[in-house]
């Protein structure tokens, strides 16, 4: 493939390349980011956006976070406040002459500054992201609104943290439209992809409708003469350093089976890629601290999870007749999260053992009626709640024996992590993240934390089932395990100390 730019030779980084550009401290980071828990959210990135800064911050480090103000989100709920001297910018993003001002969440000793770029016309809409004509140039606002902000705060950030492809023009704007402004100087630029199947592409004729034509041989242009521009492309092109959400996902997606076209680029450029699995926020996540759940319960006394099992099948209508164990589903209902596998294996256990299903989520059709069949077939046994409850999501998890994920790709995955805090067993795919953090149960040696298979098929979803199924059976054997997976620390605090060594040593791309 014919590329507009020259990748340097791919070679791991040397220690005596860490002497070159040593950053100060405390760090000046920006996150830019499309959503921000919990102010918006529809996955993981949200998550991330949300908790590392908190971490960042209570290291010690000038952390800002800039995001949209969706329409979603309640000012007064959240105790947001409009910034005197962010008020009625003027941006010309091409055809588009905008204006936005800017809402901030002030910053305490758990949280950093945070701040909401506030237009209209572009982010007061019902969802986060729509799929209309305008797509493009909403984010490349959110994009521009990074620099204009941080010119106004007099603020040269050390890092840009970019987050997938909605702010993946950064590191293209810094090195053009921005490239003036010697506030920008030593700032250097980070792109996380949090899911590589999203990469915003458009035609390329957007350049002009973003003022971006006069750059438009900064582009790679194979897919230009296509008559097409990608915008997470352009920012791993231009990044000084790419991350994503965990180590084996770094692998992955330098094949063609999961790099979705990109693997080629992410070859070349392997020296400049990390996987860091994500962290979790274990403030909103414990059993011990729970707000959500009925009864709490810990590592060292666990006995009051069978009480969240028992109020959770009250709950959702279920059976509490003998011991049967209990298996959760929290998820987006799509083919990523592999549930064609369920479709034969799922009614042939049920038909053959005692136990209970669990399942809150909503996506595509065919997920949803399958999932609404099953309850309808297997009456108390079987109980799904299509949507999303914040409530019923910690419930699940505080109550579930197992938690299913059969995914058949995922980047990092946070329920599974989750899972282990609360002692229910991760049944996955060993596929990215969970391939990082669930190790496959031993009975012999007594180790491991849940139960993995390899190969995307029924045959293998249904024996890491029985195998589940089987050690349940065996009460002293599965007491071990639960004390094994509630001993995992995936902790930001822990997770945050990979970021912070990414960024003291950030290289010039």
């Amino acid at each position: 493939m014919s590329q507009c730019f020259t990748v340097p030779e791919p070679r791991p980084l040397e220690d005596g390349d860490k002497t070159l550009l040593p950053m100060p401290s405390p760090l000046k980071i920006c996150f830019a980011a499309s959503e921000v828990a919990p102010f918006s959210k529809t996955g993981g990135l949200a998550d991330v956006a949300g908790a590392l800064p908190r971490q960042l911050h209570r290291h010690g480090h000038d952390v800002r976070v800039i995001t949209p103000l969706h329409g979603l989100v309640d000012c007064r709920e959240h105790g947001l406040a409009p910034v005197d001297f962010l008020q009625d910018i003027h941006v010309d993003v091409g055809r588009h002459a905008l204006s936005f001002s800017v809402w901030s969440k002030k910053s305490d000793k758990a949280t950093p500054e945070i701040y909401f770029v506030d237009c209209p016309q572009m982010f007061h809409r019902e969802s986060v992201y729509t799929g209309e004509a305008d797509e493009a140039p909403r984010f490349a606002l959110l994009s521009r609104a990074v620099f204009e902000c941080c010119q106004r705060m007099a603020w040269a950030p050390d890092v840009l943290h970019c987050h997938d492809w909605h702010t993946a023009l950064i590191p293209l704007l810094r090195r053009t439209v921005y490239e003036w402004d010697q506030l920008f100087q030593a700032t250097r630029t980070l792109v996380t992809i949090h899911n590589i199947g999203y990469q915003g592409v458009f035609p390329s004729s957007m350049l002009d409708e973003l003022g971006l034509d006069g750059w438009s041989h900064m582009f790679d242009q194979e897919e230009m003469r296509e008559g097409r521009v990608n915008f997470l492309r352009t920012g791993l092109i231009y990044a000084d350093a790419i991350t994503t959400v965990s180590p084996s996902y770094a692998r992955e997606i330098q094949t063609p089976e999961y790099g979705m076209g990109l693997s080629d680029l992410l070859r070349a450029r392997s020296d400049r890629l990390t996987g860091i699995l994500n962290g979790v926020d274990y403030d909103e996540w414990s059993p011990e601290r729970d707000r959500y759940i009925p009864h709490r319960y810990s590592r060292a006394r666990p006995e009051a999870k069978a009480k969240n099992k028992a109020y959770l099948l009250q709950q959702m209508g279920l059976s509490s007749e003998g011991d049967a164990p209990l298996i959760g589903i929290v998820s987006r209902l799509t083919a990523q999260k592999g549930f064609d596998l369920c479709f034969e294996v799922l009614p042939e256990i049920l038909a053959e053992r005692e136990l209970r299903l669990c399942v809150l989520g909503s996506g595509e059709t065919k997920y949803e009626e399958f999932f609404d069949w099953l309850s309808g077939h297997f009456p108390g046994r079987v109980a799904y709640f299509r949507g999303y409850s914040e409530e019923l999501a910690h419930l699940i998890e505080a109550g579930s024996d197992m938690f299913l994920m059969p995914s058949r790709f995922e980047p990092c995955g946070l329920n599974q992590m989750f899972s282990l805090r609360y002692g229910t067993i991760p049944i996955v795919r060993r596929t990215g993240g969970l391939g990082d953090s669930v190790e496959l149960f031993d009975v012999d040696k007594g180790t491991g934390t849940g139960f993995v298979f390899d190969r995307f098929e029924s045959g293998a979803l249904r024996w890491a089932m029985e195998y589940a199924l089987r050690s349940y059976a065996k009460p002293e054997q599965w007491r071990g395990l639960m004390q094994n997976a509630m001993a995992r620390n995936y902790s930001w605090e822990k997770q945050v100390e990979d970021y912070l060594e990414i960024y003291r040593w950030l290289p010039e791309a």
